[in-house]
């Protein structure tokens, strides 16, 4: 095939590197670009090269932000001694658009995976012990909110054991089955573990 657009091909070559993106749609969403006006797509640009320079991460919670400390890091109305663990920073948007949990958060940067060579040390998990031990306010609950996976079990696991002799009340979200789900489609596991987190009504 002759290339007639070094530009395109660029273009193309880049936003097929996008999660979930493939060369097609990669190609429709450059064709889509070289139609609109330049100030739509220099807005775009922009807004991608801010992304870049202007997010950081929050040196308490390690959540992405603005500022140093975050929103929710420097909200005196969250400091309700409740620390949510989770494993990435969209972990913590998920969460809020809840509206249910008003305390603060503590992202790991990812779980334990042998697999993939990342221990507990590649973790954030030493700061969370640390923030746990020595925080101005007295946190009495740390809520771990990790994925239900081999992985992030053992990131429970390994967190449980380290915060125990703080004498620290370490809970984790309930599992189970989703809402509008029949019981005939729910595999084996997550039934059980259903089972297992079941309340009192």
């Amino acid at each position: 095939m002759q290339i007639t657009s070094e530009a395109l091909e660029r273009a193309i070559e880049q936003l097929a590197r996008l999660p979930g993106t493939g060369r097609k749609s990669a190609q429709r969403i450059a064709m889509h670009l070289l139609k609109q006006n330049e100030e739509t797509v220099f807005k775009l640009a922009d807004s991608l090269v801010d992304l870049k320079k202007s997010v950081k991460r929050c040196s308490i919670c390690g959540t992405i932000t603005d500022t140093d400390p975050c929103s929710i890091c420097s909200n005196p109305k969250r400091k309700n001694g409740k620390i949510c663990v989770v494993e990435e920073f969209q972990d913590v948007y998920i969460i809020e658009k809840t509206n249910e949990f008003r305390g603060r958060y503590h992202v790991l940067g990812g779980v334990i995976s042998p697999l993939e060579n990342i221990g507990p040390d590649n973790l954030r998990i030493q700061e969370l012990t640390r923030r746990v031990g020595q925080s101005d306010e007295e946190i009495q609950e740390v809520i771990l909110a990790l994925n239900p996976d081999a992985e992030g079990e053992a990131t429970s696991y390994y967190i449980n054991k380290l915060l125990r002799p703080l004498d620290i009340e370490v809970t984790r979200i309930a599992y189970g089955i989703p809402m509008g789900t029949e019981l005939e489609y729910i595999d084996e596991a997550t039934l059980s573990r259903a089972i297992e987190s079941r309340n009192r009504i």
